[in-house]
């Protein structure tokens, strides 16, 4: 039997951590990037992974390398910095980028890095972080179909569903259509509980209603988890994460010349919240911010 690739992690953060436990419990070998943020690294280390100090570092020991961080920003830097990946990279590593990013950084960084022999795909993510910690998160990959072969595997140690799309750059700008769609529902549900509020009609009766009915879905459940229970680990998205996505998503609407008004007007929803300093808040914690501005309390 052929030995399983070495696996590298850059991101462990909240859907970067059960993605790497999953795949260090499905039995590949695992190194991780270190951070400052230590608790998540001590833990994969502790349950058996090892620690690489620099990217250049971890390029050289891995095969396959996931990188899960805040957004394309942090992923040039991660692969161009100073002892970066491309600094150790060698011929035949893939690098997966799982992060929500600009398509059009994407393509940069394949071409880039495709003289070298080195593979640069994109691998971005659907779930939650309670989904990833049990391995049951959906990607949806834009690579070339050996790529994909060879990498589906390990994705399948932390995905439930993992779909082949297209090319380079195809997975993140699903990701990004997929992100407008579920920021869209969170936006257009903080303004109905705020009206509905304002109207005399409580977020439990908004619920009765809603809940069951055709409306219904998983990102309905978790987002009204924090509006009715006040759970704040219910949906771990943070708005400033938010806000950047929906500005990728008018990027992209952007270059392609399409018109995106209901996307300007979620973006703008989430860009008022991260101006008013709520950026480290989580999204279903817009309702309080919409209801606010409207003089009502949700909770």
């Amino acid at each position: 039997m052929a030995a399983k690739p070495a696996i590298g992690f850059i991101g462990v953060g909240f859907m970067g951590h059960g993605m790497a436990k999953n795949i260090l419990q499905k039995g590949f070998p695992l190194t991780v990037l270190g951070h400052r943020n230590r608790a998540p690294v001590d833990a994969l280390v502790k349950a058996g992974a090892s620690e690489a100090k620099t990217g250049a570092e971890l390029a050289a020991k891995c095969d396959i390398i996931f990188i899960c961080v805040t957004g394309s920003p942090q992923i040039e830097a991660v692969v161009r910095g100073p002892d970066g990946l491309k600094a150790g990279a060698r011929k035949g590593l893939i690098i997966a980028d799982c992060s929500t990013a600009d398509p059009v950084s994407t393509l940069s960084l394949a071409a880039e890095l495709a003289p070298m022999g080195v593979h640069f795909i994109d691998a971005p993510l659907g779930g939650t972080p309670a989904q990833a910690e049990v391995g049951k998160l959906s990607t949806m990959i834009g690579a070339p179909q050996e790529i994909f072969e060879r990498i589906k595997p390990v994705c399948e140690a932390w995905a439930a569903k993992v779909d082949h799309i297209g090319k380079v750059g195809d997975g993140h700008k699903m990701k990004l259509i997929n992100n407008f769609l579920s920021l869209g529902y969170g936006a257009i549900y903080a303004e109905a509980l705020t009206l509905a509020q304002k109207s005399g009609l409580s977020p439990k009766v908004f619920d009765s209603v809603l809940r069951g009915s055709r409306m219904d879905c998983g990102f309905y459940q978790t987002f009204m988890k924090y509006v009715l229970e006040r759970d704040r680990e219910a949906h771990k998205f943070t708005i400033a994460n938010a806000a950047k996505d929906t500005r990728y998503l008018a990027a992209l609407a952007d270059a392609e010349g399409v018109a995106n008004p209901v996307g300007s007007a979620v973006k703008n929803a989430y860009a008022a919240a991260l101006a008013a300093g709520k950026g480290a808040e989580f999204v279903p914690m817009l309702s309080d911010f919409v209801a606010a501005g409207a003089g009502v309390k949700l909770g």
